[in-house]
């Protein structure tokens, strides 16, 4: 599955809770710009990942779940097929959800110590990067997840230094900002007020630093 001479081995991993009554022909049609990406011909044949120990791309019909643990090698050019994908899978998600895109540097981890590449200036570091992407029925869906992982991320900092009973107000913050922001969508767009209470993380991406591969 992996690209000749890819510049990045790009891992994806999260979890979609799917509608009821989503076959895996649909969800086949919807990941299309993934399996093409590698090389193949179906979801089936695409869905192992490179490495062994990684569960691949799973439906987990039960629960009806999109299991996704799967490294390709690739390029800038799949933050594209990253887009296309998600704008599939909100037709098919029940609920709001996040997925977690990480691009390592296979230049980096191929040197030998000590050995820069011919194309890398010497004491560069890795072009690593790491991006959310977010999927959902409904804007608001999108939001409630957005807002769900911020309060979660910006309480672990800060219970470091405060108690949790004093963070009400950090809470409330958040929750008027994704306010505002809904509120100037609502009125672009005339959708439904999002829920309060539940959400939250920031989108886009951010380097710094070689982040662990995720592992179930």
């Amino acid at each position: 599955m992996s690209r000749y001479n890819a510049p990045f081995e790009i891992h994806v991993h999260g979890d979609v809770p799917l509608r009821p009554g989503v076959s895996y022909e649909q969800l086949q049609e919807a990941l299309k710009p993934l399996w093409t990406y590698a090389g193949a011909r179906s979801l089936a044949a695409a869905a192992a990942s490179a490495y062994e120990e990684e569960p691949g791309i799973r439906l987990d019909a039960q629960d009806q779940v999109l299991q996704m643990c799967w490294t390709v090698g690739g390029d800038e050019d799949f933050r594209q097929v990253l887009e296309e994908m998600c704008m599939a899978l909100n037709d098919l998600a029940a609920a709001g959800a996040a997925l977690e895109v990480t691009f390592y540097d296979a230049d980096y981890d191929d040197q030998d110590e000590g050995e820069e590449s011919e194309e890398r200036a010497p004491g560069s570091e890795a072009r690593d990067d790491f991006v959310m992407y977010f999927v959902g029925p409904t804007p608001a869906a999108i939001m409630q997840v957005q807002r769900d992982l911020l309060v979660q991320d910006t309480m672990g900092l800060m219970e470091r230094h405060f108690d949790s009973t004093e963070l009400g107000e950090v809470v409330e913050a958040i929750d008027r900002l994704f306010e505002r922001r809904f509120d100037e969508l609502v009125n672009s767009m005339q959708l439904g007020r999002p829920p309060r209470g539940m959400g939250g993380s920031s989108g886009g991406g951010h380097g710094g630093g070689r982040k662990p591969r995720h592992l179930h």
